[in-house]
């Protein structure tokens, strides 16, 4: 099992990180101007559209090797949430008078419904293509017929979910509380 939650992890991290980075910078140049903002916005919203794993035969057909495919889908699932929400934040931060508090919360909303999506497609993906993670273990344990090991599968994945997001929630209130102590230092 820890050999299978580290390869989740490593497919999760490999393509969401990377795509998170780019995503924030596209996302940042996108959302400070309100002509851009408007026109890609609406560009935006048609990859958005797609679920990330319908792109999973295209990414192994150009690919043809199922590890790289997969973290293909998790990259570009993980782009487009994190170019639409970081510009939707960037305006409010714009609007907010430039409030750093406003642009850290909207930032890590973006990366937090990022890593949920990145997180769905690893669990998706393994349960299609395997041959090892969370999401294969837990489709073969469906197919032994092994309700106790699919419910501990499950309690893995909902565990790693919540530590991800807790973790992200706890950058920002650093981060945040930094903000507010070099205001309050000024």
């Amino acid at each position: 099992m820890f050999l299978d939650i580290l390869a989740s992890l490593q497919r999760l991290f490999v393509g969401y990180i990377p795509a998170a980075v780019l995503g924030s910078f596209i996302g940042y140049l996108i959302g400070i101007n309100s002509m851009v903002y408007q026109l890609f916005r609406l560009i935006f919203q048609i990859p958005h559209s797609i679920p990330p794993i319908a792109l999973l035969p295209i990414a192994l057909i150009v690919f043809q090797e199922n590890e790289s495919a997969a973290i293909i889908v998790v990259f570009l699932g993980t782009l487009w949430t994190m170019i639409i929400n970081t510009a939707i934040g960037m305006r409010h931060f714009q609007r907010q008078n430039n409030n750093f508090r406003v642009a850290i919360f909207h930032v890590f909303h973006a990366l937090k419904v990022s890593i949920w999506v990145a997180w769905f497609i690893v669990i998706s993906t393994e349960m299609l293509i395997g041959p090892k993670g969370l999401g294969f273990t837990l489709w073969e344990a469906y197919k032994a017929g092994n309700a106790d090991y699919i419910i501990q599968v499950i309690l893995y994945i909902g565990i790693i979910g919540f530590l991800l997001d807790q973790l992200l929630d706890f950058a920002a209130y650093l981060l945040s509380q930094m903000v507010s102590d070099g205001k309050k230092s000024s």
